[in-house]
């Protein structure tokens, strides 16, 4: 399958509808080929601008979807209509593929009630689901040695990390060293929503790219991360558009 995307701020997206991306994490995981799944906003297009690891990241990942609403606005901007790929929606998909096809998965991050209530929801919710690892994402330097360990002999075919970026995305980029054919994807908040502490926004405002709104509205501290993150990652974006003409 040929692989287009296109740069912004430096960093490439992949231009593939949600099926598409889909498919070719399914084809990853039966080949055993490996896969370091991003799904891309402009706080980690920021990130990768000030860190190197995330830098790195960001420019060998497999598969770079557009999960934040700024992102598809780039796309947008530069005469791509490009559809929003939720991360949380996407991952969900990809754990429905591994219950339908028997491959296992690990969930590691957020905090221990979440991701016990995360692991008991979802072989709830597909009782055919093999979990062969599943941990809080709270540990020490010393303890990270034995995560890595412990996640490597569980073997799993997929590994959901919620730690936040962009420390899921370098976990999961250390831990292809040691799990080559596995694929890796950072996930966020996603084991909140799975776990049933935080509700999704009402469909229409998911529909309508208004999450992060309705998100922020729900959770002011939110504000902080988003402006003005949003609009000079806009302005950027403009003037990059500008440029290329």
């Amino acid at each position: 399958m040929t692989q287009t995307r296109k740069k912004i701020l430096g960093y490439g997206i992949d231009l593939v509808s949600f099926s598409e991306a889909l498919d070719r994490v399914g084809n990853c995981i039966k080949e055993k080929s490996g896969m370091q799944i991003v799904t891309i906003n402009p706080e980690m297009i920021n990130q990768g601008h000030s860190i190197s690891a995330m830098d790195e990241i960001l420019n060998s990942a497999e598969l770079v979807i557009p999960d934040g609403i700024g992102v598809k606005i780039a796309l947008k901007l530069k005469g791509v209509e490009q559809e929003r790929i939720a991360g949380v929606d996407f991952a969900k998909k990809i754990i429905e593929l591994c219950a339908k096809n028997g491959y296992k998965i690990a969930l590691f991050g957020a905090k221990e009630e979440i991701i016990q209530k995360t692991r008991e929801n979802l072989q709830n919710e597909f009782p055919e689901l093999q979990i062969v690892y599943s941990r809080n994402g709270y540990f020490s330097k010393d303890e990270e040695l034995q995560i890595k360990e412990d996640i490597k002999n569980a073997a799993p075919d997929v590994l959901f990390t919620a730690l936040g970026a962009p420390k899921q995305e370098i976990f999961n980029n250390e831990m292809k060293q040691l799990l080559p054919g596995c694929v890796f994807i950072g996930i966020g908040g996603s084991f909140d929503v799975w776990s049933g502490v935080v509700k999704r926004a009402p469909v229409i405002w998911q529909k309508t790219g208004l999450e992060w709104l309705y998100r922020t509205l729900k959770e002011p501290q939110r504000f902080k991360r988003i402006f003005p993150t949003l609009p000079i990652f806009l302005i950027k974006v403009i003037m990059e558009v500008a440029a290329e003409k």
